[in-house]
């Protein structure tokens, strides 16, 4: 009994990433000047991984180094740049739909990288989450553009594999040092690709400073040392599923702070979504063991 709530107390640990990632798109646009997508994600993870490396002052060491820089990529900068011109490109219903596809993804590269079984009910939940989403994003006239579609599978697929291999990986440091090596890096590989494909950022305003510092401290820094801390307890499948909770946040904020209104087919994704976190969660879970019965007493001698 005590394995199971230690477990679930861990998933309910980790859920808490992926829903303050779903205040993303709102911090975005209400705080947050609009044209500069790559400059934002690499001020996003510089500042806070150099903040981090300066308070474990601990750097990467041999084999880690690679595999920092590796992680940094898949988890951070091509994963944001695939985001959001998967985002400039399409409705944030197709975005967001076609980023769903990321569970299924973890599936099948836990099955290849860790050896994980495949569990049809894992599969099951990971297809209703995505209709799920569908049912709550989308709408009648949302376009398809080869171009966003295909930088939407290309994020879904870095992500899945930097879920698993941060799993295959995991250093002899705490998650605050892993968490400071790999948004470091990710913020140094977007340097050039921000300083190459955009302009200049302008003064920053008080609510732009306001923004980024949600976004790198508490949208970068805190959440993904609450995910890897996720991953190294949970099985990757379990973890990537907690996903689905970022567009369901997203529109509940949309709701609750710009008086947008929700259909009753959105209702109905809403509670899609959250039954199939459940059911990915009941999948996935630890085996509970089956302890041992109780040998008899031995029969007394008779005096």
């Amino acid at each position: 009994m005590k394995k199971n709530s230690t477990y679930a107390a861990d998933v309910l640990t980790t859920a808490i990433a992926p829903a303050i990632w779903g205040s993303t798109y709102f911090v975005t646009t209400a705080f947050l000047p609009a044209g500069y997508p790559l400059t934002v994600a690499m001020l996003r993870s510089l500042p806070a991984g150099l903040l981090l490396l300066a308070t474990i002052r601990r750097l990467p060491f041999g084999i880690w180094w690679g595999r920092v820089f590796i992680l940094g990529a898949l988890n951070f900068s091509f994963f944001w740049a695939m985001l959001f011109v998967s985002a400039y490109r399409l409705p944030g219903g197709v975005a967001a739909t076609v980023g769903a596809i990321q569970p299924l993804i973890v599936i099948a590269l836990s099955r290849l990288f860790l050896g994980r079984p495949i569990k049809l009910l894992a599969v099951f939940a990971g297809l209703a989450g995505m209709a799920g989403v569908a049912l709550l994003v989308l709408t009648p006239k949302a376009a398809l553009d080869p171009v966003g579609v295909a930088a939407g599978l290309a994020g879904a697929v870095s992500m899945a594999f930097g879920t698993v291999l941060t799993r295959r990986w995991t250093p002899p440091v705490s998650n605050l040092a892993f968490t400071a090596w790999q948004l470091t890096a990710g913020g140094l590989l977007l340097v050039p690709v921000a300083l190459m494909f955009e302009p200049v950022l302008p003064m920053p305003t008080t609510a732009n400073v306001l923004g980024m510092a949600y976004l790198g401290l508490i949208g970068a820094a805190f959440t993904y040392v609450v995910w890897l801390r996720g991953l190294s307890k949970i099985e990757p499948a379990a973890a990537a599923s907690l996903g689905f909770l970022s567009p369901l946040v997203a529109t509940f904020l949309g709701w609750l702070a710009l008086g947008q209104s929700l259909t009753p087919v959105q209702l109905f994704g809403f509670l899609l979504v959250l039954a199939s976190v459940w059911i990915s969660q009941r999948a996935m879970a630890p085996v509970r063991p089956i302890l041992p019965a109780a040998s008899p007493e031995p029969a007394s001698r008779p005096a």
